[in-house]
């Protein structure tokens, strides 16, 4: 058991996620905390789906970070989130901490940016909250729903499935990627549609860690190869494996299913297989043919 002296930043993100969580009441939800989104009961033919993310000055932006891309991304990351459950985004309330000293034109243009990306998207802004705060925090709450038979959790993988990831990874905070990524939902509708991923999870921590997420609900290992891990220009394997923020979709799929994924030809998408679902261990084969242990490291705010 932990202390309750031990410091956040010795014990990690996720840890601490299971360590605040592991005794509260679910109220009946389908999926446990942890996964990408909540799962409730909702209809007879579909669960209702929740998620939140915060953004805050100083950690996830600066403050010279246009304000448009503040408000949009705030709604995109969760939007990333809906999306990799298999799921539809509805609606969503707004809640934001402002200093004083802000001005209103800052804060209209943060909600330009969200005004944008909800109306792309479809999705109703209905209500949230503002306080003073010593710098700029925006939390996002969003509602969604997913048919019962197409909902993807993260613990489906098995043995023989083979990993894919949807686009490019790497170098997302260097690049500015990061604020002007378009979720993957069009992806993520067409995979739960035509393909049924055995399990699916979006790339926020980095491709080592949110593979690892879905590799540990699971209870299997995978392997990895180099020549096949589709990195942006300019990004290192490592930058692919560690940076996060890149909000591809990581998911894997059984083997006719993943041959006829392959075979496809798509005017829209384009897939990667990156590697294979395995019994244990998690291991990435490097250019000459090495074999290196991995470990689910990505980032992690308590470092």
């Amino acid at each position: 058991m932990m202390s309750n002296q031990t410091p956040l930043r010795g014990l990690g993100e996720f840890q601490l996620i299971q360590e605040i969580t592991k005794s509260l009441p679910t109220g009946g939800s389908i999926v446990a905390a942890g996964d990408d989104t909540a799962v409730l009961p909702y209809t007879k033919n579909k669960y209702q789906l929740i998620t939140t993310d915060m953004l805050i000055e100083g950690v996830h932006f600066t403050a010279d970070t246009p304000a448009t891309k503040i408000g949009a991304k705030a709604l995109n990351v969760n939007i990333s989130d809906i999306a990799s459950m298999g799921g539809r985004p509805k609606f969503a309330v707004v809640s934001i901490g402002l200093p004083a000293g802000q001005t209103l034109g800052y804060v209209r243009k943060i909600y330009q940016g969200l005004r944008r990306s909800a109306e792309a998207f479809n999705i109703g802004i209905v209500g949230g909250d503002t306080t003073r705060s010593a710098r700029v925090v925006i939390n996002i709450t969003l509602t969604g729903d997913v048919d019962k038979r197409r909902v993807i959790r993260r613990d489906g993988a098995r043995p023989g499935h083979l990993i894919f990831t949807t686009g490019r990874l790497g170098g997302s905070l260097a690049s500015g990627r990061h604020l002007t990524f378009k979720p993957r939902l069009a992806e993520a509708q067409y995979l739960v549609q035509s393909i049924r991923p055995s399990a699916m999870i979006d790339c926020s921590d980095g491709l080592a860690a949110d593979l690892g997420h879905i590799l540990k609900a699971s209870g299997c290992g995978a392997v990895l190869y180099e020549t096949k891990i589709p990195c942006h220009r300019n990004a290192t394997i490592k930058q692919a494996l560690e940076d996060g923020e890149d909000f591809e979709l990581i998911f894997t799929v059984p083997g006719k299913r993943a041959a006829r994924l392959m075979n496809e030809k798509h005017a829209r998408f384009k897939f990667y297989p990156i590697g294979e679902v395995t019994d244990g261990g998690y291991w990435l084969i490097k250019t000459n043919d090495q074999k290196i242990a991995l470990t689910p490291t990505g980032y992690n705010h308590f470092k």
